[in-house]
């Protein structure tokens, strides 16, 4: 085989993805194009521990909407893979048990570490061969429940892909927000507390991931992607225009600011923020925001260089999850003895 069809799907804190895609030796092209649904799985999860029964019943109705846009479609393979919240969820089997009756499939929670991995595959992949790209780079994968920072390639002898150390916090825009963030909008104590907290789960990252020996700074998911594209001052969310793009910090750190500091009412005029999102989208922008400080003064401390800009992308877990996929299972297919 050459080719295989392959599908994938991301489970979240916030949101829940899927997309089908052919895979060869040349790469990836799309079937069906990312589907994303905001369902707020994690929904309480911080402090419950459990799954509430408003939010499993979102995601399964997602579920199913995936399902028939699968019966559409002869797939190869599919993996559907959940992350920080189900790993916290002490009723996760419930939902896994559901999911399978629906799906046929599984879930699979995978660990942080791995999440980590996948997404450093789609986002590294996909930024290799932009220009003013220097390796190595840190990319950062901020979701609903978790942020993964991910160190690969050197731009020496490590291949562009190649993990070099990563690192899962439990910081996220729905755990900030649920967190600390209680009021509308929030008061500069939260703030600060929020900050405290962030900071305290970066510096434990920075003992797993050595930060400082970045070059360039890869942000993916929903976070990043529509705090960037509100930093290029869109007034509608476009994944193609935000794709690659490079952002300066003075002009993310202003915004980040500004939007933290609105109330919820006043982030709803902005078409370019999803419904879903309004909500911890201020949550996220300040996890976003002491994440690039911080790897700015590692940097400048470990080899003197002044990172002032980041790359936004839009290849993260689930992109990684398909890339992988569709390898392995030609890979596979190919192994298997011929017929006659």
């Amino acid at each position: 085989m050459t080719a295989v069809t392959v599908a994938g799907i991301d489970c979240g804190t916030n949101s829940i993805r899927l997309k089908i895609a052919r895979v060869d030796e040349h790469g990836v092209t799309d079937v069906v194009p990312r589907m994303l649904r905001v369902v707020r799985l994690g929904q309480g999860v911080d402090e419950t521990h459990r799954f509430s029964d408003e939010a499993l019943e979102r995601t399964y109705a997602a579920v199913r909407e995936f399902k028939d846009v699968l019966d559409e479609h002869a797939v190869d393979a599919i993996r559907f893979v959940a992350t920080s919240a189900t790993r916290d969820a002490d009723n996760r089997e419930e939902f896994e048990n559901t999911v399978e009756s629906i799906l046929g499939v599984r879930p699979e929670v995978i660990s942080g570490t791995e999440e980590a991995d996948l997404s450093f595959l789609a986002a590294s992949s996909a930024i290799s061969s932009l220009p003013d790209v220097e390796a190595p780079y840190l990319v950062v994968d901020l979701g609903g429940g978790s942020c993964e920072l991910v160190l690969g390639g050197d731009g020496d002898t490590l291949p562009a892909t190649k993990v070099q150390a990563a690192f899962s916090m439990n910081i996220g825009s729905v755990r900030m927000t649920e967190r600390h963030l209680h009021h509308d909008p929030p008061t500069e104590q939260e703030i600060d507390e929020a900050v405290h907290d962030i900071d305290r789960h970066i510096t434990e990252a920075f003992r797993h991931v050595p930060a400082g020996r970045t070059h360039t700074i890869v942000g993916v998911s929903g976070t990043v992607t529509t705090m960037t594209a509100l930093a290029m001052g869109l007034t509608e969310y476009n994944h193609v225009a935000v794709d690659g793009v490079r952002m300066d910090f003075e002009t993310a750190f202003a915004v980040d600011d500004r939007f933290l500091n609105m109330t919820r009412a006043e982030r709803a005029t902005h078409k370019t923020i999803h419904p879903g999102r309004i909500d911890v989208v201020g949550g996220g922008a300040l996890v976003w925001n002491r994440v690039l400080a911080r790897v700015a003064e590692a940097a400048l401390l470990d080899h003197g260089q002044h990172i002032d800009s980041y790359v936004a992308s839009e290849h993260g877990l689930l992109d990684g999850l398909i890339i992988d996929l569709g390898r392995r299972t030609l890979e596979t297919c190919n192994e298997r003895p011929t017929e006659h």
